[in-house]
Formats: structure tokens, sequence, C-alpha cells
């Protein structure tokens, strides 16, 4: 039985006429840049998340640049990132002319530590980013601990994490809300995800929303008025429409997750040589990936692709040995969580629609590759 890796059009179907609806009440105002629904969709972040702002942008690597950008770090500056995550954090950092300093992860989580950032932490760093991966918060009270010792700025990328919550001193609070900046992607294969590209970042600093608020469009609030050097970051009002439809249904979309995440996590427990994920205690986690990791990845990914199964490797090469970061000097073994993890990580279909007879599927292939018996357990 063929299994997709993700199905959008399952999830448009189940909501269709609401996106529809929402489409064309954008097509009807005709206007489609910022304005009344992006409005909108910012004040329902800022109220899901518990963030005091929510400024929509184009896109999340463009969050992580904007968020740089208004933090006035200066060129030369060390940020501290994860050596295992997307590359638009780094990339930003780069552009931003700032260097970026990559930091091991730890093998549970594949997320920093405390221990990890402050292994490479300089007199040179001014800031840290701390990506939430695969939808699951970074341990975050010992960071930003260490981040007000130092006096360094905390960037929260939650890419793959809008939703996910840590439990701290009691109060439940949501990816993106705990440093200086939080920034998100709607990409559509994102949990919320939209039509096209889209982007939001968060604070709780009046003083940073303001910044962030100008350098998306164009460093300025009055149109030829100019304070800063900005970007045209702006959010299409259609995406916003979109993702405004989707936001009531997301909770509901990350519990499924969660269930289709158990679910393996069962069917998958007895098989030699497959590590499942680690959902800490504390973390509400809501699985964008759902990533095993195995020492025959690559026999593993050919046997389900053969088969029809989606997978994905989710990152193949860590950043520090990216090509174009070979001038900051990084060597193989520097890294070696983030090292084998990119040897051994596969993520498997996780997407709310997903049936208990696919589930069987994709669990009773990876253990028939690895020599065990099917899952006999029943749907």
């Amino acid at each position: 039985m063929p299994v997709p890796f993700l199905d959008l059009t399952a999830q448009y179907r189940s909501i269709r006429a609401e996106l529809d609806a929402a489409m064309a009440r954008v097509v009807e105002s005709q206007r489609f840049i910022l304005g009344p629904e992006v409005e909108r969709f910012e004040a329902e972040c800022a109220a899901y998340l518990g963030a005091r702002h929510a400024i929509g942008c184009a896109n999340g690597t463009d969050a992580i640049l904007l968020a740089l950008k208004a933090l006035r770090l200066q060129l030369g500056d060390e940020v501290i990132v994860p050596a295992f995550t997307f590359f638009a954090t780094a990339g930003a950092v780069w552009n931003a002319g700032l260097r970026p300093i990559f930091a091991d992860v730890d093998p549970r989580t594949f997320n920093v530590t405390a221990e990890t950032v402050r292994a490479v932490l300089s007199d040179r760093t001014r800031a840290i980013v701390v990506v939430h991966l695969f939808g699951q918060m970074a341990d975050m009270p010992p960071i930003l601990a260490l981040a007000r010792d130092r006096g360094l700025a905390v960037v929260e990328d939650a890419a793959q994490a809008f939703g996910a919550r840590q439990e701290i001193d009691g109060e439940w609070r949501a990816a993106g809300t705990l440093g200086d900046v939080g920034t998100f992607s709607f990409f559509p294969t994102k949990n919320l995800g939209g039509f096209g590209d889209g982007g939001l970042l968060t604070t709780g600093d009046d003083e940073l929303a303001d910044r962030l608020r100008k350098l998306r469009v164009h460093g300025g609030r009055q149109m030829y008025h100019h304070e800063m050097v900005g970007t045209n970051s702006r959010l299409d009002a259609l995406q916003a429409a979109v993702l405004s439809a989707k936001l009531p249904h997301l909770d509901g979309w990350a519990e499924a997750r969660r269930r289709n995440a158990g679910a393996y996590d069962e069917r998958l427990a007895g098989v030699p040589g497959v590590t499942t994920p680690t959902a800490l205690p504390r973390n509400h986690h809501v699985y964008n990936q759902y990533t095993i990791r195995t020492e025959r990845r690559d026999e593993l990914k050919r046997r389900l692709d053969d088969c029809g199964i989606g997978n994905a490797i989710y990152y193949p090469v860590p950043l520090h040995l990216q090509e174009c970061f070979a001038p900051l000097g990084y060597r193989a073994g520097d890294l070696p969580v983030s090292e084998r993890a990119a040897r051994e990580v596969l993520s498997l279909p996780v997407y709310p629609e997903l049936s208990g007879a696919q589930l069987d599927e994709v669990a009773s292939e990876i253990a028939a590759f690895h020599g065990a018996p099917a899952f006999a357990g029943g749907a």
C-alpha cells in the first residue's frame, strides 16, 4: 500500500468551504498586501501564543533575518546556532553580516542545550538562535539563564513548532514567546501551513516590535520616509486569510499527529536497531516530523522508496560541514552528535489524516527490514 509522506489535499478537502470563503473574501476586497486580513491574523496568533506582539512577514527565513537586524547586532558579532537544523537558520545569520558559531545538539531531541551552547561561547558571542526542531521545544530555562548571565539575546526559531509548549514554573509557555524574538514559518508543509510562503515574528518588547514592523516595509512607517534600511517582507493578505481559517483546527491536527506518533512508538518499540523520537516531560510536542534513527538509514530509505512509502532525510549534511561555510574552518569530527544524526535520521509520514492501516504499513515495512515481526496489537 503506497503511503504519501504528506497529503495536503486531504487537509484541504476537510475544510474546503472555509478556505474557499476566506480566499474569496480577500479577492472581493482587492486588498492583497498587509491590511485588515493580516492584522486580524496577527491578533489571532498573538492570542493563541500568548505573545504581546505578532508581526507577519514574507517567510520564515526573513523572520530570522529581520529578528537579527532588529536586535542591532554589529557586523562580525558571533551568533550561536545548532549545527543540525535547516539551512535558513545559519544562512540568515551569515546574511545579516554576523558569524555563525555552530553548537552540537542533544542526541535524543536534536535540540541545543545550555551545555552545548556553553561549550562554544566566546567573548564575541552576542546572541543565540535556539531552534525547536521537529516540533519539540528545546529545554529553555537553562538556556535563558545562561543568556541572562552573559547578556546575550535569544531568538527562538520555531518554524517547525507553532503550537508547541513547555511547562515552566507551572505555566505552559508557547514556543516563540520566551526569547527576545520568536520566528515562525508558514511554508505549506508546516503544521500551520499556507498556500505559499509566509512568516511571523513574536516579541514582548514594544521597541523591538516597532523596529520589526518598520524593517519589513523598507524601514519606515510612513511611505517614502525611511528611518532604517529595511526590506520588502510583507505577508500577503491571501496567505493571512488561509492561515486564519486553518488556525482553529491546529490543536486538533496536533493531537492527531501525537496519536500517530504514539502509534509508531508502539509499533516500533520492539524493532532492533531503531530509535524512536524522545518526547521530554513537560513538553507539548507537535510532531512536525516523526524522526527515527537507524544505522542502516540509507538502506531502509531505499526499501521504503521501493514500497512507495514516503520518507525524508532531515538533514543529510550538518551545517558546519556545508560547503558554503568552509571559510569558518570546521572539520568532520568537530560536532559528532550532529554528524551522527545526519547519518542516521529518517522522517516518516505523521500527518493528521493517516489511517491505522497506513501506520501499520509503514511500521511493518520497517520491522521487516530489520528482521522483526510485524506489530500484532491491531490498528
